[in-house]
């Protein structure tokens, strides 16, 4: 569309081009309904998992683990950087066409806010279209946050994500502030890239959400590939000279400092919601800055739903997918399917090997009072998993939280190779009440890792009654 047009009108306007508001548009259109998708940069076309996250991150970790022997570490990265632009450009390529191209959809780009409940104003340049719609979807993602730290902002070797991934420098001393799961894949990415890296974490451990026997063996891990893992540390302040910046930290009652060569702020995400102009639209946001939605996805106002990162919640390009199951069902469907009906929902953080997990913690259901057995085994040990050794990756463990009376899986985390996909059997097998017994003799080809749940789960290494 020509945005120099002064209106326009739509069954459907999509704000932003994520996972969740593209694949709406793409079966609202299929269907006839005239459909417009604002996107307002044409870097971002299919939003943050193929432009500037899941994609780009995990092709990092996979050129990470193939050090080309005759390239120096920065020209490794350099050629990996290139490579992985390459890919998220043929990413985005696809995206925008596949959309654009498509019946009764077209994609603008430029900046939108609301004008009123049911119109908004897209910017671009010195072009400004108005458009009115029926329905509104505001799929506008996350973007990164960045600690109120003195001089973190201010200073020159500050880096977000989006910022690192995108340099084709390799940094020789990279300081990560935040051991959650963001910190961890950057940590084991830039490490086996050549980095000299030190992570940050204010409390005692690092990733905190898990479960802490998984979390030790993670440091572990991290530690033994040249890691420095500083918790209990407070970052009071950044600040460049000359050719270095100084991070200064507390701990342990001691101020100390550290000269490094880039600053990677990995504090999580916050919904991108400014701009936006929800108050005139009448949409209410949270005390966290996300858009308020019930469980089906509807905001304040009925006709407007959010999707993705931006309703708040857990970040997974995969729940923005099943948001836009959600949607469908109440625009074309029954209207019957809400985020109630989410059970067992994995994560994987990609680090080298893989930690995977589902469902409760030991802590966890300790606390919500289940007796529990837990299965759980090194790696290294577990002899019905050649896989392992066969790919030479024999650190991680694999553990299960099950309940002792009922035999219900209640949670898994597995820390190996292959995790990523094995997760995705257990919490399969959660969703349908599959008892640990069933996953423990089922068949499974070989040589594989899955096939190791036949030993991992004969192996019962605690049990309790405890309530």
């Amino acid at each position: 569309m020509d945005t120099r047009e002064n209106t326009a009108h739509a069954d459907v306007l999509v704000i932003g081009f994520g996972k969740g508001g593209k694949t709406v548009a793409a079966k609202m259109g299929r269907l006839g309904r005239r459909v417009i998708l604002v996107e307002q940069s044409n870097r971002m076309y299919g939003g943050t998992c193929p432009n500037i996250g899941c994609v780009p991150t995990k092709a990092l970790v996979h050129h990470a683990g193939k050090p080309r022997m005759s390239d120096s570490p920065q020209e490794h990265y350099e050629h990996a950087v290139r490579e992985v632009q390459a890919l998220t450009s043929t990413f985005r390529a696809g995206n925008f066409d596949s959309l654009n191209s498509a019946d009764n959809v077209t994609v603008v780009t430029g900046h939108a806010a609301f004008i009123d409940p049911h119109t908004v104003g897209v910017t671009a340049g010195g072009d400004r279209l108005t458009i009115t719609a029926e329905t509104i979807l505001i799929n506008t993602g996350a973007e990164p946050i960045i600690p109120d730290i003195p001089g973190l902002r201010a200073s020159k070797r500050t880096l977000t994500s989006t910022d690192l991934i995108q340099t084709t420098t390799l940094p020789e001393r990279l300081t990560i502030l935040g051991g959650g799961y963001q910190g961890v894949e950057f940590a084991s990415i830039y490490r086996r890239f050549g980095s000299q890296v030190t992570v940050f974490e204010a409390a005692a451990r690092i990733l905190g959400r898990e479960d802490d026997e998984a979390a030790a063996v993670v440091a572990d891990i991290l530690r033994n590939e040249g890691v420095e893992i500083i918790t209990g540390a407070r970052v009071t302040e950044v600040r460049d000279r000359d050719a270095v910046t100084i991070v200064t930290y507390e701990k342990d009652g001691r101020e100390h400092t550290l000269e490094t060569d880039a600053v990677l702020a990995a504090s999580g995400r916050a919904p991108v919601t400014r701009g936006l102009g929800l108050d005139a639209a009448g949409v209410r946001t949270t005390e966290r800055g996300a858009i308020e939605v019930d469980e089906h996805l509807r905001t304040s106002r009925p006709h407007i739903y959010a999707l993705g990162d931006v309703r708040g919640g857990r970040q997974h390009t995969y729940l923005s997918l099943d948001d836009s199951r959600i949607v469908l069902d109440q625009l074309i469907g029954e209207g019957r399917r809400s985020t109630a009906d989410r059970v067992a929902i994995p994560h994987t953080v990609f680090m080298t090997p893989p930690l995977a997990a589902v469902g409760l913690t030991e802590k966890e259901a300790r606390e919500a009072g289940h007796r529990v057995k837990i299965a759980s085994e090194a790696v290294a040990d577990i002899v019905a998993m050649p896989r392992a050794y066969i790919v030479e990756e024999t650190r991680g463990l694999m553990k299960f939280v099950i309940d002792a009376d009922t035999d219900e899986i209640l949670g898994a985390v597995l820390l190996s190779v292959d995790a990523q996909e094995l997760i995705n059997t257990v919490a399969l097998a959660m969703r349908h009440g599959v008892k640990a017994a069933e996953l423990r003799d089922a068949v499974y080809t070989h040589p594989t890792s899955t096939e190791a749940f036949n030993e991992v789960l004969g192996t019962i290494v605690r049990s309790d009654a405890r309530t």
